[in-house]
């Protein structure tokens, strides 16, 4: 079954890749704010995740759907009968998005069970880079692509050889801790990357054009896919003390890695 699932996620993240790309090529429009004023929405994510909730509901009428532009909670409770609930962020990057940077990504999961982190099961996950047409996938214990080629997450480096990627939050004073942070941990790794989209990062990861990534403060539907796919592709993805990745710590790498860098954060403050 999960991989009619993955075929249905990467069926519909490439419809609604190709509006979010036409989108962008007519003009993007911001249509509202989220946490703060630089935190934006714009109508292609609303008209991405209303493509992408009709597609699944055709396809899959009883399975749940929690996503970024929607009442997700309350969606949750309204549909589902099957155990099934569909995690979907219909633009993750919209800054980038919004300002052309073509690295933007659809990020559609399924998960038996609610949508919380710590208990659900993912079964399969599609990230979709439609600007450059990359797409990721995996399917739970079948391993991670890149289209149509496995890929496998780099092997453990030292910290100070590590290509390390975060990203910030939207809120000033949050902002201003991490980048705190990041001014103490960038004499110590190779370098840092923010790139502006959790999914992507994560991605990067399990093919390895990254060592490692972390992030406080990612919601669901940045990160459940792309989790999916890094550990798959054999990376360590975790919380703080081997929890489940959530909104409170996400943190992505090899094993040796991941374990350092954490323990590292964690004199850190972060």
């Amino acid at each position: 079954m999960s991989n009619d699932l993955l075929d249905l996620a990467r069926d519909v993240a490439f419809a609604a890749g190709e509006l979010v790309y036409r989108r962008r090529a007519e003009g993007v429009t911001v249509a509202d704010h989220k946490s703060s004023p630089v935190d934006v929405v714009t109508l292609a994510d609303r008209e991405s995740e209303a493509l992408i909730r009709s597609m699944l509901a055709d396809a899959r009428p009883n399975d749940a759907f929690f996503g970024e532009e929607t009442s997700g909670e309350a969606a949750a409770r309204d549909g589902g009968t099957s155990g099934l609930t569909w995690i979907v962020d219909p633009i993750d990057g919209t800054v980038n998005y919004l300002y052309d940077i073509p690295h933007y990504a659809i990020s559609i999961t399924v998960v038996e069970g609610d949508p919380n982190p710590f208990t659900w099961n993912a079964l399969a996950g599609c990230v979709l880079n439609p600007a450059t047409g990359e797409v990721f996938t995996a399917t739970a214990g079948e391993g991670a692509w890149l289209g149509d080629t496995a890929i496998h997450a780099a092997p453990s480096v030292d910290l100070a050889q590590a290509l390390v990627a975060t990203g910030f939050g939207y809120d000033a004073e949050v902002r201003r801790a991490q980048g705190a942070v990041v001014a103490q941990l960038l004499p110590e790794v190779r370098d840092i990357r923010r790139m502006g989209t959790a999914s992507l990062d994560l991605c990067f990861v399990a093919n390895g054009r990254l060592n490692a990534y972390f992030e406080r403060g990612l919601q669901h539907w940045d990160h459940a896919a792309g989790a999916l796919i890094a550990r798959e592709a054999g990376a360590r993805v975790t919380g703080f003390d081997g929890v489940a990745a959530s909104r409170e710590f996400t943190l992505a790498g090899a094993p040796e890695l991941a374990a350092a860098l954490e323990a590292r954060l964690i004199d850190l403050g972060v």
